[in-house]
């Protein structure tokens, strides 16, 4: 009888085979994992008739007693089987043949060996052609390929083939890649960007302070000095301020009616031109209904508003408080690395409160001063101040704070720079510069409201800081490391690819480079049941 082994303990009971190229009794088992083909040397084995389906027979192998073990015939002698090639590697103990009985048929404990049943279904002796019977259950052959797999998985280990391949054009072009990819490493990624640090970003708070004063004469407001109270609108910002450089003043305005000033929309020539109610876009009051004089020649709608209304065509030039140049702003700015416990602020402790008060910013005599000029900041972002004082405008003034920590802190000092933030160009021309109205109330003895408008032209300073703060760290600095290592792995597979499709060799080198395996699975499975 033929006994085929499991490969794990759960599954249906043994599948049993008679042989029939001889009287002796021959038993078959299979290692853990192995696909359940059975080898097929000389003559074809097939099932009795009268045997048993392999799922009523005991789940136990007869066991083979020392006189039967040692009366085993040789390997690949006449009755016996030859092993399959996977365990004619690993001996019986892994599912060799161990043939039982010789020439004259002993049989398991002392049986005698079955003689194959003659009459219809019985295959002839020699025959090849094997006779329909039992075959191996589908749930079987899955389990053993399953185990197989896992022991693949848990007990088997892959390595790659490394091919020392001796070729100039070759070694230069992997020396050059790799000495390319070191250069990158040490000298962008270490050097330059520091990548042995951890770095931070900067938390930073901003104070101003404006100083100037400036004297006007003009037949409408006649004799008057502009002080900080006066232009700085409003008094503090975040992180901003703005400084009034030219104005529109309409003043004595109260609630009343007057006429609009005149435009496509309320010039009339009678009443019925007006409609009482009506508020338009750019109206200054609501239409009454009526229609007045604005001027000898010219009729308007009248309106209720705050009057006599603002007439904001005619914008003074030069800049009414052109002086404003030379007014100064001191930046006072903290900053702080929250990860390093890190503060600092631009005023460096090297300065002293005298020289605070007598120094103005410079870019090569005084870096450092944090007190600037106004038509300074202007130059440096490439504009001329008296013509950005007609319209206004907005102006950046930018602190950057890059600091690295594993020197002294002496080290960590703000550079300024500027720049327009609003663009004034010939490509923008439509409603340029920045303005916006505000006005100053009254009431007189009598009680009646009344108010100054001003809309005020100017420029508005946006301090940004900006910056960041590096020390070493062991983390960042292994982390750089393997990728730089990772990277010389690119060197290797552009080599492969010049080796294994440009080379004139290269069916050569690809030759030596693989090793292709058949699949012994597979070709176990296609010759399961035909002669060998």
């Amino acid at each position: 009888m033929m006994f085929y082994g499991w490969p794990c303990s759960s599954l249906p009971p043994p599948f049993m085979e008679r042989a029939t190229n001889s009287g002796a009794g021959t038993i078959r088992i299979w290692g853990r994992g192995e696909p359940l083909n059975p080898v097929q040397t000389g003559n074809h084995f097939q099932p009795g008739w009268g045997q048993q389906p392999p799922w009523s027979l005991p789940r136990r192998a007869p066991e083979l007693t020392r006189d039967h073990q040692s009366r085993a015939l040789p390997q690949g002698s006449a009755g016996g089987l030859s092993p399959g090639p996977r365990h004619a590697r690993r001996g019986l103990a892994h599912g060799g043949v161990a043939p039982i009985g010789g020439a004259r048929g002993r049989s398991i404990r002392g049986r005698p060996a079955a003689e194959p049943r003659a009459g219809a279904g019985a295959a002839a002796p020699g025959s090849s052609r094997p006779e329909p019977g039992l075959q191996p259950p589908a749930g079987l052959m899955a389990s053993g390929a399953l185990c197989g797999a896992l022991r693949g998985f848990l007990f088997e280990y892959d390595t790659p083939r490394i091919v020392l391949i001796r070729s100039r054009k070759v070694g230069l072009v992997n020396r050059a890649l790799q000495l390319a990819i070191l250069a990158y490493v040490i000298g962008w990624v270490f050097v330059w960007e520091k990548g042995y640090q951890e770095t931070d970003s900067v938390v930073s708070s901003v104070t101003t302070k404006v100083k100037g004063i400036t004297v006007t004469n003009t037949s409408e407001l006649g004799l008057r000095v502009w002080d900080v109270a006066d232009y700085v609108i409003p008094p503090q910002g975040e992180n901003t301020l703005f400084i009034m450089t030219n104005l529109i003043i309409t003043l004595n305005q109260t609630q009343g009616y007057c006429p609009e000033l005149p435009d496509k929309t309320t010039v009339c020539n009678s009443s019925k031109d007006c409609t009482a109610g009506y508020i338009g876009t750019h109206s200054n009051g609501v239409q009454t209904g009526k229609c007045r004089e604005y001027s000898t020649s010219v009729k308007t709608c009248e309106i209720y508003a705050w009057c006599p209304v603002e007439n904001d065509t005619r914008l003074p030039k030069p800049a009414f408080l052109k002086d404003a140049e030379n007014f100064t702003i001191l930046v006072k700015n903290n900053i702080w690395y929250p990860k390093f416990n890190f503060t600092r602020r631009n005023i460096l402790p090297s300065i002293s409160t005298a020289y605070l008060k007598n120094c103005i910013y410079d870019p090569k005599t005084d870096p450092f001063c944090p007190i600037f000029r106004i038509h300074q900041i202007a130059e440096a972002a490439g504009q001329n101040f008296q013509e950005m004082a007609v319209e206004g405008g907005v102006m950046g003034v930018q602190i950057n704070w890059n600091c690295d920590l594993d020197k002294s802190a002496s080290y960590c000092v703000p550079k300024y720079t500027f720049r327009r933030l609003d663009n004034k160009d010939s490509d923008h021309t439509v409603s340029p510069g920045y303005n916006f109205r505000f006005a100053k109330y009254y009431k007189d003895a009598s009680g009646t409201d009344s108010r100054t408008l001003i809309k005020a032209y100017g420029i508005r300073f946006d301090i940004m800081v900006f910056g960041k703060a590096g020390k070493f760290d062991i983390i960042p600095t292994m982390i750089n490391i393997g990728s730089g290592l990772a990277l010389f792995g690119v060197a290797t597979v552009l080599c492969d690819i010049v080796v294994l499709y440009f080379m004139k060799k290269r069916y050569y080198y690809r030759e030596k480079k693989y090793k292709y395996v058949e699949d012994y699975e597979l070709g176990a499975s296609e010759t399961y049941g035909t002669q060998s």
